[in-house]
Parts: C-alpha cells; sequence; structure tokens
C-alpha cells in the first residue's frame, strides 16, 4: 500500500496524473506548454486548490525558461501576462493566484533575464515541497482533534492527489494508516464530476483505508444509521469570517453536522485563506458545462435542451464550522479574530 501522487517534476520536466481517467487508468501526462497547464486545469485533469497552485508555479516557471525577451523588463511584462492567462482558469480556489502571484513577486528586483528564470524555479520547488510539510501537519493536527472518533464523513477529494503529499481532509487518514490507526471513512461520491467516488475512494484504498462509498443523498440517514462521529472537508478559499468555499455538496453536510449534533472541521493550508474578502457572498463562484449533469459518462441522461444550473462550489458560513485546521494550528470560532492570530499574519492577504 502506498499513498498516490499527483504531481512529479524531474529535469525540467512536469508531469501531471491524469484524475479525468482514474479510477481505471493511471496514466501521468507530461505538461509542455502554457496551453497544456492551462488545459489540464480547466479539464481536471490536475484539481484540487493546493494542487492547482503547485501546477501552475511549475507551468509558469517552465515555460518562462524559454522566453525570447532582449530586457529584463520584456520578461516581466510576458510573465505579468502568462500569469493573468492561467490564474483565469479556476476562478474560487485562491492558492492558484496565491502561487502565480508568489513568483511574480520573487522576481521584481532581479537584474538579469537569467537570475529571474532561476529564481522561478526555485520558487516552484519551493512552493511544491512546503506544501508536503504543510499537508503532514495539518494531518498530525487533525489527528489530534479527531481523537477517538474512528468513523468519518468527507466529500470531494482534498487528498494526497490534490495536494503535494497526505492532503488536507483526507491527511489523518493517510497518517492513521501509517501510524496503525485505523479509521472508518464514509466518502460522498460528489456530483456531479464524482470527485468522491472516482478519487477518494481509490486514493484511500491505495492507502489501506477502511472506506465505504455513499451517495451524496444518503448523507444524512448515513450519519444517524452508521454513528458517524465527525466530517472533515477540505476548502478551495476561506475568508475573513470563516465563510468557505468548498466543493458543491459541503453546505449540505455542514448543515447536517449541526442538526446532528457531531463536529464539522475544515482542513486547508494557510495559502487556502484569502482574508481581503471579508464574508462569502463576495466569493466568485465558478460555473461549469450543462454537459456535467446532463450526461454521464458521455451517456445523456436528461432531455434535450434541459436547463442547468451547475455551479461547482458552495459557501459553507463559518458559523456551522467547529474549527478550521491549518499546518500552523487549529482555528477556532471566532474567526475574525482568531484566524489572523494562528495564521500570524495582519488582517490582508495571505503573502
Amino acid at each position: 500500500m502506498s499513498i498516490p501522487l499527483s504531481i512529479e517534476w524531474s529535469n525540467g520536466q512536469l508531469r501531471i496524473l491524469d484524475q479525468q481517467k482514474l479510477p481505471l487508468e493511471i496514466e501521468y501526462v507530461a505538461l509542455e506548454t502554457l496551453e497544456d497547464v492551462y488545459d489540464a486545469i480547466i479539464t481536471l485533469k490536475v484539481r484540487g486548490a493546493p494542487a492547482i497552485g503547485i501546477t501552475a508555479a511549475y507551468g509558469l516557471a517552465k515555460v518562462a525558461q524559454h522566453y525570447k525577451t532582449n530586457t529584463i523588463e520584456e520578461f516581466l511584462e510576458q510573465l505579468k501576462k502568462d500569469a493573468i492567462y492561467l490564474g483565469d482558469s479556476r476562478p474560487t480556489a485562491v492558492n492558484l493566484v496565491w502561487a502565480l502571484d508568489r513568483l511574480s513577486n520573487t522576481v521584481q528586483q532581479t537584474v538579469t533575464i537569467q537570475e529571474a528564470k532561476n529564481r522561478l524555479l526555485e520558487e516552484a520547488v519551493n512552493i511544491h515541497k512546503e506544501d508536503e510539510s504543510s499537508c503532514q501537519n495539518i494531518g498530525e493536527f487533525a489527528l489530534s482533534l479527531l481523537g477517538k472518533h474512528t468513523r468519518v464523513m468527507t466529500i470531494c477529494n482534498a487528498g494526497s492527489i490534490a495536494t503535494a503529499k497526505y492532503g488536507t481532509a483526507l491527511a489523518p487518514f493517510h497518517l492513521g494508516s501509517e501510524q496503525g490507526k485505523q479509521f472508518q471513512v464514509y466518502a460522498c461520491e460528489t456530483r456531479p464530476v464524482f470527485q468522491g467516488s472516482r478519487l477518494t475512494v481509490w486514493e484511500l484504498q491505495q492507502s489501506g483505508v477502511d472506506v465505504t462509498l455513499i451517495t451524496d443523498s444518503m448523507a444524512a440517514h448515513t450519519i444517524g444509521a452508521k454513528g458517524i462521529e465527525a466530517i472533515i472537508v477540505g476548502a478551495d478559499r476561506i475568508v475573513a469570517n470563516g465563510d468557505t468555499a468548498n466543493k458543491i455538496g459541503t453546505l449540505n453536510l455542514a448543515l447536517l453536522a449541526h442538526a446532528f449534533n457531531i463536529p464539522f472541521y475544515v482542513a486547508a493550508p494557510s495559502s487556502t485563506f484569502d482574508l481581503t474578502i471579508q464574508n462569502g457572498k463576495k466569493i466568485r463562484i465558478e460555473e461549469r458545462p450543462a454537459e456535467e449533469i446532463t450526461h454521464v459518462a458521455g451517456k445523456q441522461v436528461a432531455p434535450p435542451n434541459t436547463k442547468v444550473f451547475n455551479p461547482a462550489f458552495d459557501v459553507t458560513p463559518g458559523k456551522y464550522i467547529t474549527a478550521i485546521i491549518t499546518e500552523k494550528g487549529i482555528i477556532y470560532p471566532e474567526y475574525n479574530k482568531n484566524i489572523p492570530i494562528i495564521l500570524d499574519t495582519e488582517k490582508g492577504a495571505i503573502a
């Protein structure tokens, strides 16, 4: 049993696990151009906020090695243009723009083009390594928080293939497996793209975790029938008051946790916080193609010309979140006050 990885970087080559083909095919694909990276992100070949940020960082650094610019000013202008292009691929996940901004900022004071190219590659590698360490810390904090609770529900995929390694919401299960602690995980299928059934179930099976698949609409019954003791999810953006954007269906689980009086945890690295936004009403929610709902595995299952509303994310108000688990510690309400304290930052964007 081993923990699967989503991103490989070696000798200047960027390869990602094609998550569109899971679980039936395990294939790593090379991303050579900026368009390759954009396509991989928007088509969900790579997904999960941290993994998207890491992939975009490597992609930007890689293509910048081949710029045909004559001055550092021209180089920086081309870099800015390409960063904006990649940043538009998935607007809800804050890690994407955070990683691109981090690369851009690290070369603003460079004197030569070669120095800028070197710094971009170094920073992309740093982002990758930091995320792996961050995920392990999140997992350790989550294990302590879950305590004796072993029957846990989750949705979507916030695991190793959504990050550098271990994941966020799935990190305690992977670490628990390594340390001999067994969980009973109930994974919601996560319609309409089935990240829960296709990805989370597959990933946890690879790690030797006891996982059971349910449909999203079975969550309420399952909590009661199976004695679910806690719910843990990932996040794509967390704002100043603790409101959290995550995969569509997360809000449903938060409301159920409140009704059943069980803890509801969000696990995410500090790079997922956007403290420039005060509340969840201001989070831009991505809407995706109607075909994701009207078709399953390429086969039409709804009448022709059916009207569709397909938001990819929903927003869970902070008042329904028992705690937010980060690599720097566990954050409890009041979030407006405690998020900056734990993250050790002023009330502004995470730098």
